[in-house]
């Protein structure tokens, strides 16, 4: 149905630190710069970057583990795909690898870059400057 994205990115900072910025509203809003409507609970939905990705949570395991469904508001009717964000604890801080699957192919090259530009440089900015 769509390609899929695999990244890791090792964070100077605890995957408690990390989980917290993923999920928590106002530290997500921090480092994307949009707002952020998060559900902790499994089940939950979420809206982020003004509303213009959401998704539900389908598994969260505190510092380890989210697994979400995600969709973009420019992607075709009814369209998701599903992220994975693992995190690792490691001497440098958290290792963080992170899957998508099912993105449309004519998304894939601008979601994938979008990935390292919006989230990993400035998640990394936030945390590691803490």
């Amino acid at each position: 149905m769509g390609k899929t994205i695999r990244q890791r990115v090792t964070i100077k900072a605890s995957p408690h630190e990390v989980y917290e910025a993923l999920m928590d509203e106002k530290k997500h809003a921090e480092f994307t710069e949009g707002v952020a409507r998060i559900s902790r609970k499994e089940g939950g939905r979420f809206s982020i970057s003004d509303g213009e990705i959401e998704g539900k949570n389908l598994e969260l395991v505190p510092d380890k583990k989210i697994v979400q469904t995600w969709r973009y508001s420019d992607w075709p009717e009814g369209h998701f795909s599903t992220v994975s964000f693992s995190l690792e604890e490691v001497e440098k801080g958290t290792r963080l690898v992170f899957l998508q699957t099912d993105v449309p192919d004519d998304k894939y090259e601008d979601i994938k870059q979008g990935w390292k530009d919006y989230y990993w440089g400035p998640l990394k900015e936030v945390l590691e400057q803490a």
